[in-house]
């Protein structure tokens, strides 16, 4: 690794700092004759090779021949930036950081060089040594991060050339999920294989009541176009679908018209040539099969129409039919039951695949609603962030420039992050519920305890006063006990007043805002404070764990319940490691593990940075942060507006926490909008 300045450059000095660290090649003035040219001279181990004039292409071939890996620091006011920039678009190796002038004067320059698509950072002059270590080794690591990408890149380029030589039918039929587009296949192949210019695809379904019926669900004709209607018809030996539907067998009839003229023909099944009449078409060979489960089902049944001699044949007359149809050969029988019995294995796999989406989507909407009993004031959340979510998902999918034009999600992978989205929380089933609920300081029970206490302080302050009273009027003369009394009623009601403003004091410490400075002293002064119960115990007014619990600085939660919440990440990852997800959706745990980590590793629990968390949590961490500050008041904290929100998310970005292009593209699509009905 190698880093690279111009001669005379005031790069220069920042570059000799990291002269331990990194080998330095010093790039000469561009000659003033010729300013796109560069010369370049070698520096190693305090030894000069020079090298000959260069133009910019041969820079390039300098970088390549000579860095795998360079950052070149270049002054935006006198290097040769056009030679510089054309080196970092075409060497992948090379990163430009761009050098700016000390002081506030050249925040435009600064600006205009963090515009610029080929400077990967800007830094000032006068920047520290660990400044710079800083961002060198950021530049390196966007490299190795770079390198790795194209890496990817290429090998799924490989991946997808190898899929390319599988069988294409049945990798087909086992991938297709959509039941319609599956059938739609089912048919396509069916009449490919056998050469077969129509056909029609029945599914055997069973009725409310438990009878099983065949609704004609599809059909194809190369010669002729007709609308069609999807419509149902009972299993019985009258029709060939019906036949074949009841009894599993096959019907291969090589002119279906003489089925019309043997009126006596031992076959229950008959041609019904209303079709033909209604469209123009002529049906001769006719091929009908079932499609059967492995377990000898008939699931649905194929009928396959005019086998051709030529492919590319249209059937638009008589003669065509005539010089072009033949009977279906038992090759084409074979084949074709073949791969109807494929078809009905993978139709049967494609509606319980669907099935259990179905059921597992039911699941999760349970689980969604498990979290929110828990934690009623939080009702919505996952939804709102899976909304948000899947929806910003889709937004770097769509973009084709900045950081994430290269990306894209599938079909798959936007389910992925739904799921992981609305079950990001799912853990806080593992948290107590008294400390997911926490409002205040103290819980309620305590805070309950605490006013008994002081309920119990003013009543035993009234009889013990009244006990006062009454003895000094049994003591002393009227008017002597009269004063007493007075001075009696006097200190009673300092006392009681004292007690009431302590509690007060007590309340306004109990509220989950920041501790004011020398409120800690007083609230241990109150704690000191004695009584006695009525076994004539002493007791201090707050206990030891009162006092930890109102003691704490901002917020309702001590470490110890701080980590508890926190845990819910972890509770949430060791659940969802427990589904055996398929291998399209298996990242569901990984993406919700890291919904709470930030770029500069001061999230939790796991402290991931930048480069270790998927882009698809990042995604989620903007949505979940933006809900849980603009949604609804919470008994903890109250809801800030939309735009205060995003001003919050926004110094986030400033401070490393976020991802700059990603929240860019949040508002830009507006993806905050996506759930503001529900405010």
């Amino acid at each position: 690794m190698e880093i690279w300045y111009c001669e005379g450059s005031p790069a220069a000095s920042l570059a000799q700092q990291l002269a331990g660290q990194y080998a330095l090649r010093e790039l000469p003035k561009p000659d003033s004759q010729h300013p796109s040219k560069v010369h370049a001279e070698v520096t190693s181990q305090g030894e000069s090779e020079p090298n000959p004039g260069l133009e910019t292409d041969g820079l390039a071939v300098l970088g390549a021949s000579h860095a795998a890996r360079a950052v070149c620091l270049a002054d935006l006011e006198r290097d040769d930036l056009e030679a510089l920039r054309k080196l970092a678009r075409e060497q992948p190796g090379v990163r430009l950081v761009g050098v700016v002038a000390d002081g506030q004067g050249d925040n435009k320059r600064h600006n205009d060089g963090l515009a610029d698509p080929d400077i990967f950072v800007c830094v000032p002059q006068d920047a520290s040594r660990a400044l710079v270590e800083k961002l060198i080794a950021a530049a390196f690591a966007n490299i190795e991060l770079a390198e790795r990408e194209r890496a990817a890149r290429e090998e799924l380029a490989r991946t997808e050339r190898e899929m390319d030589e599988l069988n294409r039918i049945g990798v087909a039929l086992s991938a297709t999920r959509d039941v319609n587009a599956l059938l739609e296949m089912i048919l396509v192949k069916s009449r490919a294989i056998t050469g077969a210019d129509a056909g029609s695809l029945y599914l055997v379904e069973e009725t409310p009541e438990g009878d099983r019926q065949l609704r004609f669900k599809l059909t194809q004709n190369d010669s002729r176009q007709f609308p069609f209607t999807e419509f149902t018809m009972p299993i019985s030996e009258g029709s060939m679908a019906g036949y074949v539907a009841l009894h599993g067998e096959v019907i291969q009839v090589g002119d279906a018209y003489t089925l019309l003229a043997e009126s006596d023909a031992p076959e229950p099944y008959q041609f019904n040539p209303k079709y033909d009449q209604e469209s123009g078409y002529r049906t001769r060979s006719m091929l009908t099969l079932p499609m059967k489960n492995g377990k000898g089902e008939v699931l649905g049944v194929l009928q396959l129409i005019n086998c051709k001699s030529d492919p590319e044949a249209r059937l638009t007359s008589l003669e065509a039919v005539e010089h072009e149809v033949q009977a279906f050969p038992e090759r084409a029988v074979r084949l074709a039951l073949s791969l109807a019995s494929q078809a009905a294995v993978a139709y049967e796999n494609s509606r319980l695949y669907q099935d259990i989406e179905t059921l597992f989507e039911g699941f999760v909407q349970a689980a969604v609603t498990a979290i929110e009993q828990r934690d009623p004031t939080t009702s919505g959340h996952s939804q709102r962030v899976s909304t948000m979510t899947v929806g910003l998902a889709e937004t770097v999918d769509r973009v084709d420039r900045g950081a994430y034009a290269h990306i894209s999600f599938s079909r798959e992978q936007m389910k992925e992050i739904r799921y992981a989205a609305l079950l990001h929380d799912f853990g806080k089933v593992g948290v107590r519920e008294e400390v997911l609920t926490k409002a205040k300081k103290l819980y309620p029970a305590q805070l309950a305890m605490v006013q008994t206490r002081f309920d119990y302080i003013r009543k035993e302050l009234e009889a013990g006063y009244a006990r006062q009273k009454l003895l000094s009027l049994l003591e002393h003369g009227h008017e002597k006990a009269l004063a007493e009394i007075e001075r009696l009623d006097q200190e009673y009601k300092r006392r009681l007043a004292e007690m009431d403003d302590y509690f007060q004091f007590i309340l306004q410490v109990n509220e989950p805002t920041l501790l004011p400075t020398g409120q800690f002293d007083r609230l241990l002064d109150i704690a000191r404070r004695k009584y006695r119960d009525p076994r004539g115990v002493e007791h201090n007014l707050l206990t030891p764990e009162e006092v930890r619990f109102l003691s704490i600085p901002q917020g309702s939660l001590d470490p110890d319940e701080r980590h508890q919440i926190e845990s819910h990440v972890v509770h949430s990852f060791n659940f969802l490691m427990q589904i055996p997800w398929t291998k399209e959706i298996r990242g569901i745990p990984m993406i919700a593990r890291a919904h709470h980590e930030k770029l500069d590793g001061s999230g939790y629990p796991y402290k991931l940075k930048s480069d270790e968390i998927p882009l698809q949590a990042k995604i989620m961490t903007i949505c979940d942060m933006f809900d849980a500050l603009s949604a609804s008041d919470r008994p903890y904290k109250k809801a800030v507006p939309v735009e205060r929100a995003l001003d919050i998310l926004a110094m986030s970005v400033r401070q490393n926490e976020l991802d700059l292009a990603l929240f860019q593209l949040f508002l830009d699509a507006k993806i905050h909008q996506l759930t503001l009905t529900r405010l």
